[in-house]
């Protein structure tokens, strides 16, 4: 059965869909089945994999509002292994449009349901908000990766993100557990940046994955060639650093890293 990860942090520009897009190509080129799906309004992550954002008929709007099966609104990647439940503008409605549904929190959940023996890992990328979508996402999944950039701001809002966490374990899903923190964005050369990955794992110690994503400038450039940084160059420090990422999840869960 496959394992559900939501990709989550409020604040925006932390290295959300860097992370999604990323772990499902190097899970993909180690060989597992991977769905990604793109549960943020930006769209990011579809044009991230080659998808044309115009084109989308069904996608994760279609699915939270169940007009359409989450079979029906997968596409193929270029990524190997890797497919996609895309996403569009659309999806911003979604907030207004569940807020009259009965048990709203649960509609991807039960959507998934049907696929969810079909992939090794589904990894959902999360809007920057704890909205109604997010809050789907994380009553669906199993557990949740927090990226934290290494950055002034970086501890500034994760403890509402905590609290939100807290708060689905209780109500939604008693069974979500925190995948791990990842360290984005890191400069060697900055004397911030390292203060940051000190404090954060002085704080958080075991939950904080050791793999760290570095600066990189390939890591910038491959969305706009509608690639993974696997793709686009799989020699730079920012592919190493998600392969090891892919690598260290799998030893987590015990499916060879």
């Amino acid at each position: 059965m496959g394992k559900i990860i939501a990709i989550a942090n409020q604040k925006g520009g932390v290295g959300k869909t860097t992370t999604t897009v990323n772990l499902a190509a190097s899970l993909g080129v180690l060989e597992k089945k991977v769905l990604l799906i793109d549960a943020d309004p930006q769209a990011n992550a579809t044009s991230g994999l080659g998808i044309d954002v115009e084109s989308v008929k069904k996608g994760t709007y279609q699915v939270l509002l169940h007009e359409a099966s989450v079979k029906d609104s997968i596409q193929k990647t270029t990524s190997p292994n890797v497919d996609i439940v895309p996403s569009h503008i659309d999806l911003v409605a979604t907030e207004i449009e569940l807020v009259d549904i009965e048990n709203r929190e649960y509609m991807l959940r039960e959507s998934v349901k049907e696929i969810k023996d079909l992939y090794d890992y589904i990894l959902i990328d999360c809007a920057p908000s704890l909205g109604l979508i997010t809050l789907n996402a994380l009553t669906a999944a199993d557990s949740v990766i927090i990226p934290i950039q290494c950055e002034y701001y970086a501890l500034e809002g994760l403890g509402k993100l905590l609290n939100t966490i807290k708060s689905v374990q209780k109500v939604h899903n008693p069974d979500l557990e925190i995948e791990g923190m990842l360290l984005t964005m890191y400069d060697s050369r900055l004397r911030l940046s390292n203060q940051v990955v000190n404090e954060v794992k002085k704080h958080f110690q075991n939950m904080v994955f050791k793999t760290i994503i570095q600066r990189n400038i390939r890591l910038g450039e491959a969305p706009s060639y509608g690639e993974s940084i696997i793709a686009y160059d799989a020699t730079s420090k920012g592919a190493v650093n998600y392969l090891n990422l892919a690598h260290e999840i799998l030893k987590k869960n015990n499916k060879d890293g």
